[in-house]
């Protein structure tokens, strides 16, 4: 079974140890834009959020240790585990009903479609839908999980743009590929390949395996359009583009 519309990387989980603002300045300094996300106050969590063309970053931290203890939900769980570096990948879709469908009839557990919403640092309430791949949070490559947002994508650019979460420098800025590093290449390639519909490359972006001897099985670089530079983040390696290195400071 497949879905009529197409995946795209929504976005790129990465867990840090510091607040949102603290990772904002620290990627202002480096030339890119960035912003305050906002609460997810039933989950424990606050966000800081860097958005390119038509995807973002996600920086994840704890904000209430006890809500996050509390909290069943497996992005919190997984932040727990991990507590820093690259977490998981999020695919958007507008048919998440259909990916459950899909999901469920080639052998894999889900979530069901979770609702979801945070408060942005402004008060503005930002609902979505979730779905998630039911497995134990561990070393092993995490599955992706996928959103549909309750605005159609161009009211929600637009919403991003007037908001000053958006702008207009970010949006030449393109993820390229993700690279993640797992134990068995082959059965990594295959697990996905289901999981993403029956092939690899999603609508903006290219998802690659590489073979790594680490413990633990993450997503390891995410790779920008015309990189000249890498860079280190809580863990997570970034190839990025030249811009905006003389500003933001």
């Amino acid at each position: 079974m497949k879905e009529r519309r197409a995946l795209y990387l929504d976005h790129i989980v990465h867990f840090v140890d510091e607040n949102p603002q603290e990772a904002v300045n620290h990627w202002k300094e480096l030339g890119f834009q960035a912003v305050v996300g906002g609460q997810h106050l039933k989950w424990g969590t606050h966000n800081a959020l860097f958005y390119v063309k038509d995807c973002y970053i996600e920086w994840l931290a704890v904000e209430n240790v006890d809500i996050a203890n509390g909290a069943n939900h497996p992005l919190t769980k997984l932040l727990l585990h991990d507590k820093l570096g690259f977490g998981t990948i999020c695919l958007r879709t507008e048919a998440i009903e259909e990916v459950d469908k899909r999901l469920q009839a080639h052998g894999f557990d889900t979530s069901g479609v979770l609702q979801a919403e945070r408060r942005t640092s402004t008060g503005k309430l930002i609902q979505w839908q979730m779905l998630f791949v039911e497995e134990e949070v561990s070393n092993q490559l995490p599955s992706p999980f996928f959103i549909q947002w309750q605005e159609d994508d161009p009211v929600r650019l637009e919403n991003l743009r007037k908001s000053g979460a958006l702008l207009t420098e970010n949006e030449v800025l393109e993820i390229e590929k993700c690279i993640l590093g797992v134990h068995d290449v082959a059965a990594s390639t295959e697990k996905w390949t289901r999981l993403l519909g029956g092939k690899l490359n999603l609508a903006n972006c290219r998802i690659e395996f590489k073979a790594t001897d680490r413990g633990k099985e993450r997503l390891e670089k995410v790779v920008f359009k015309n990189a000249v530079q890498e860079v280190t983040f809580a863990e997570g390696v970034y190839a990025l583009p030249e811009k905006g290195n003389n500003k933001g400071n």
